[in-house]
């Protein structure tokens, strides 16, 4: 007689697969496999360039790879026995938030600066606690708290520095064309500030030897006014500017006046040297114009004055003129000498000027004849 029985639901013919205990071994030795596999996962380390692992053995480091044939893939032993700390190498830019400081001159601006930083490089031969990421990793452990340290560092350098220069100087303007009265500008505040930011004049140590960081860079992007007195600055710069150029022109007003009397003495200077050049020459023309004069009147002073009496003549006889002249006049002489002689022909001036000319050879020919007597 058949005592078993069969559960509801299923099937007679079906047989039941029962739960043994070799199956459970089975089960637990493959989820073992995986979990060590796993668990040897662990073993492996891959390095990429923009970063620094620092690895650690039951809480003690043990290796930096930091060199560039470190990166890559690396081995270290499972986990939890070793540990790992990833670090970004690359530079890294910081923005903290802007800053109300006083200038000497006791002005409250708002500065806005930045700042790159990164982990320091380290050289291959340095040792463990020497290098800079190993300092990194015990004095900041994240970057988050670097930038906290890096931003208390930055403000009071910011403040120390605009502390030293005064308002105007900050925002003085030079171009090409003109020069800068003082040395202040925002290029050498940066520079002073980078130096203050990487070691204070009362610290031993740098940054990068305390903290293992590099501080790259800083500049300031921004020098603002507060919002709650930016007009009445804005009002009192102006006026200062104004001041200043009314300065400019007074003094540009001067140096014009001074200028044109000087222009107008070397003028005057000028002049007079030329009129009395004009007045030498002059001279010495008409002296020598009278010397040719009275050497021309010297050779026939009868023709000189014959012609002189027919210039006159000319200028003052005409069809309309009425002369009246006392009877020693030498114009009354002419013109009457002319009157009363009568009128000539041709053979009588011929035959008046032949005795004339017949007087200026007979001087030649007595010169000629001269030797010819001497001569007898």
């Amino acid at each position: 007689m058949n005592n078993s029985t069969t559960a509801p639901g299923s099937s007679p013919d079906t047989p039941s697969t029962p739960t043994t205990p070799q199956g459970r071994r089975s089960a637990m030795a493959g989820l073992a496999g995986i979990l060590a596999l796993a668990w040897l996962t662990t073993c492996v380390l891959f390095v990429d360039e923009s970063e620094v692992v620092v690895v650690e053995r039951l809480g003690t480091i043990t290796a930096v790879l930091d060199q560039p044939d470190q990166r890559g893939l690396n081995f270290k032993l499972p986990w939890p026995i070793g540990t790992t700390r990833r670090f970004d190498r690359r530079i890294l830019l910081f923005d903290p938030p802007g800053r109300e400081v006083f200038t000497r001159d006791r002005k409250n601006v708002t500065v806005d600066a930045y700042v790159c930083w990164r982990i320091a490089e380290s050289p291959a031969s340095d040792t463990i606690d020497t290098r800079p990421a190993v300092r990194f990793f015990r004095s900041l452990g994240s970057s988050a708290t670097a930038q906290a340290r890096l931003e208390t560092r930055v403000r009071s350098a910011i403040a120390s520095r605009l502390a030293q220069v005064e308002l105007s100087d900050l925002m003085a303007v030079t171009d090409s064309e003109s020069q800068a009265i003082t040395d202040v500008s925002l290029a050498s505040l940066a520079r002073d500030l980078l130096a203050d930011v990487r070691q204070r004049s009362d610290e031993e140590q740098s940054v990068t030897d305390r903290l293992g960081i590099e501080i790259v860079d800083v500049r300031i992007k921004r020098i603002n006014f507060p919002l709650g007195n930016q007009q009445a600055v804005f009002e009192r710069m102006k006026s200062e500017r104004q001041k200043i150029a009314d300065a400019y022109r007074s003094a540009g007003l001067a140096q014009n006046t001074v200028i044109r009397s000087q222009a107008d003495r070397q003028y005057a200077e000028i002049m007079s040297k030329a009129d009395a050049e004009a007045e030498r020459i002059r001279g010495e023309a008409e002296a020598e114009a009278l010397a040719i004069l009275n050497a021309a009147h010297s050779r026939d002073p009868e023709f000189y004055r014959t012609m002189r009496t027919l210039d006159a003549y000319r200028d003052i006889l005409n069809e309309k003129t009425t002369l009246v002249l006392s009877t020693s006049s030498s114009l009354l002489k002419n013109l009457v000498a002319d009157e009363a002689e009568p009128p000539r022909t041709s053979e009588d001036r011929d035959q008046k000027a032949r005795p004339a000319e017949e007087l200026r050879s007979e001087p030649s020919e007595d010169k000629a004849n001269a030797p010819k007597q001497e001569q007898r």
